[in-house]
């Protein structure tokens, strides 16, 4: 069976790395992932997905991501059947990473802040505006004809 999921969002809090009994590294967060269609005259909704990594995956996410970082995963849909406190049977539906990428900008994704909430102008606002350069004419090339080519010979063995 085929079961993929590829997925690219903003972390909507920041990620907590915690460890199983057995010393195992996990990682549960949850992106917020814009839908592509929006209805005219009305805000593009979102979608949250909950996301599970485990170990080095869980390691590099707490590491190198914040709130507000965008992420790409790559993983496999899983669900997971519980009891919540009043004892009603809940279904968890979580998309299990198997592979983790940076999908932003590395001042978006860098760590020790909430660098998505930066309200400095980007750099290209703040640099000098470019001077045109000089305009040289394109070269003119006539069309070749079939006797411009020299046959190779190609009997020879070859090199490899």
């Amino acid at each position: 069976m085929l079961n993929v999921v590829a997925i690219m969002g903003r972390l909507v809090a920041d990620p907590e790395l915690r460890t199983t009994p057995q010393g195992t590294n996990v990682c549960s967060f949850r992106i917020a992932c814009d839908r592509n269609f929006a209805r005219q005259g009305e805000q593009r909704q979102a979608d949250f997905i909950d996301i599970v990594a485990w170990r080095q995956q869980a390691e590099f996410v707490c590491k190198y991501f914040q709130k507000g970082s965008l992420i790409a995963i790559e993983g496999s849909l899983q669900t997971r059947q519980y009891q919540d406190k009043n004892g009603n049977n809940r279904t968890a539906v979580e998309v299990v990473a198997n592979n983790i990428n940076f999908a932003g900008s590395k001042n978006s994704n860098a760590g020790g802040g909430a660098n998505y909430q930066n309200n400095s102008a980007p750099a290209y606002q703040n640099a000098a505006p470019a001077r045109p350069a000089a305009v040289e004419a394109a070269p003119s090339y006539s069309a070749g004809n079939a006797d411009d080519f020299a046959v190779i010979d190609d009997s020879d063995d070859l090199p490899f």
